[in-house]
């Protein structure tokens, strides 16, 4: 199933600037029953700044708890807490569509220090 959507308005470059999007390391995947589509609890090291963080995330299609661990990820750490269910994510771990709508986590290429913000 192919994913279109059109291109949002344009935006400043202080606009983006608002969005924190950092690095963080899995440190910890929880399975997470109650939520309404298959989910993981995860909870991600963003540096002495931060701390840790956890965030609900419906990844469980494309990725698994033991090739999450240790792994590196992008969030946005500046949105509000979100209460799901009985679970309070704390940041939005991103990633983008595959060819049949599943996430898969947007991760770097290479390792780099956690709490890195993107630029």
């Amino acid at each position: 199933m192919d994913q279109v959507h059109s291109i949002s308005p344009q935006i400043t470059f202080d606009d983006f600037l608002k969005v924190d999007i950092r690095v963080g390391r899995i440190l910890a995947v929880d399975l997470f029953p109650q939520a309404r589509k298959p989910a993981f609890k995860l909870t991600i090291d963003f540096g002495p700044e931060i701390g840790t963080k956890q965030s609900s995330a419906q990844i469980t299609v494309n990725h698994t708890p033991e090739d999450l661990v240790g792994t590196l990820v992008l969030a946005v750490v500046n949105f509000p807490p979100r209460q799901i269910g009985p679970f309070l994510s704390e940041v939005l771990t991103l990633g983008v569509p595959d060819a049949n709508g599943n996430v898969v986590l947007i991760r770097p290429d290479r390792d780099v220090p956690v709490g890195g913000r993107l630029y």
